[in-house]
Parts: structure tokens; C-alpha cells; sequence
């Protein structure tokens, strides 16, 4: 699967390289911005192994290993390792939290995962701050957070091949001069296509949660 290329990564690396050993850090973001693929492309690109534990599809197993050794992080990471068939290694390893509001309590022990020291965190999550997704636990100072929005019209051309066109714009936006007519008129024709994509994408996700209630979708 192509991944496509994201500003983002660059703040993740920039949190790795500077902060990972204080700060798990929290990647919030609305439903189908591509938190997840992003973040595994981030871990499979930059550590020499990783883990992810999706909460939304988390199996009894995974999270009775919570419910056990919650509070001993020696056991809960050599279990984890152990349920989910992969090995990690002490300074060179991403554990991935996805969808964490699923599980709060997962959340809570971040204080302690990052003060253990061994490995890196990263967790995602949408309505990551509405109450009911806070409430059961004490949020962890050790956290830092970061915002992922669907792609922005530079994104977009470097995902449709269009990055010399883009870096046109850019040229002319820094030196304040104008395009010329056929150029301008090939960059608007791109950002109109660009805006269409996106409202009918954010049109249809509309649609579809208007007519979940219908009868004859029972």
C-alpha cells in the first residue's frame, strides 16, 4: 500500500529526536485523517521494531494484560511482547496505543511507560478530550500533543505528482510576483479539483451518518 507523504512526519521525527525520552507524544486528530497509517510508516521507517495495540479491535487478551500488570511495567511489557509475537529492544523500539480513548486506562500508565525508560510511545486518538474519555483517569503530564488534519493542498499535489508545480507557487508567493496566465490557470484548475475531493468526501461521510437511522437500513 502507498503511503502517501505527510508534513506530519517530520514533527514525529522532531519529537523522537528530542523529546521521546520524557514525552510519549499524542497524535490527535478527527476519524480518517490517517493518524494510524502514519504512524506505523513512522515506526516501521525509524525504530527496528515496534507494536501496535489497535484498542478499537483489542482482544480479551490484550486487555486483561492491562487489567493484570497495569502496575508492574516489567510484566506488562514482557507479556505484551510475548500475546503479540514481537520483540523489543531497549532504546530502538515504538509501542503505538491506537484509538486510546477506546481504553483510558492505557492512557494513565504513560506516566509510567515513559519514567521506565526502555522503549518509545505514541498514541492516537480522536475526541480524545471529550469527558467521557478522560473521566476514569488522571491524564499524564509526561504527554505531548500533536493535531493531524486531512491533507492540505501542498500534501495533495505531492501525493498526485504535481510537487514542481507546487514549488512554482511557492517561489512566486516568497518573491511576491504574480504567475504567469497558462500557469496560474493549471494551478487553479488543481485547487478546485483539490477542494471537490474533499467536500465530497466529507459530503459522503455526511450522508452516510444522516441514513444509518433509516427503517430500511435495519
Amino acid at each position: 500500500m502507498k503511503v502517501f507523504r505527510r508534513k506530519i512526519y517530520d514533527k514525529l521525527l522532531d519529537w523522537k529526536i528530542k523529546w521521546a525520552r520524557e514525552y510519549a507524544i499524542l497524535l490527535e486528530g478527527a476519524r480518517r485523517v490517517g493518524k494510524s497509517t502514519i504512524v506505523e510508516e513512522f515506526a516501521k521507517n525509524e525504530y527496528d521494531s515496534y507494536l501496535i495495540i489497535d484498542f478499537v479491535n483489542a482482544k480479551k487478551d490484550i486487555i486483561s494484560v492491562f487489567e493484570t500488570y497495569g502496575h508492574d511495567m516489567d510484566k506488562l511489557l514482557s507479556t505484551l511482547q510475548m500475546v503479540c509475537n514481537v520483540r523489543l529492544k531497549p532504546g530502538k523500539s515504538l509501542i503505538v496505543f491506537d484509538e486510546v480513548q477506546r481504553y483510558p486506562e492505557a492512557r494513565e500508565l504513560i506516566k509510567y511507560l515513559v519514567k521506565d525508560g526502555r522503549f518509545d510511545y505514541i498514541e492516537t486518538g480522536s475526541l480524545i478530550t471529550l469527558k467521557q474519555n478522560t473521566r476514569r483517569i488522571q491524564i499524564p503530564s509526561e504527554e505531548m500533543h500533536l493535531r493531524m488534519y486531512p491533507m492540505d493542498f501542498e500534501e495533495w499535489c505531492w501525493a498526485c505528482g504535481f510537487e514542481d508545480m507546487f514549488g512554482i507557487v511557492r517561489e512566486a508567493y516568497e518573491k511576491k510576483e504574480p504567475l504567469i496566465d497558462p500557469i496560474h490557470r493549471s494551478v487553479m484548475e488543481q485547487f478546485k479539483t483539490y477542494m471537490l475531493t474533499g467536500e465530497c468526501r466529507r459530503l459522503s461521510r455526511s450522508m452516510q451518518r444522516r441514513t444509518t437511522w433509516l427503517p430500511w437500513r435495519r
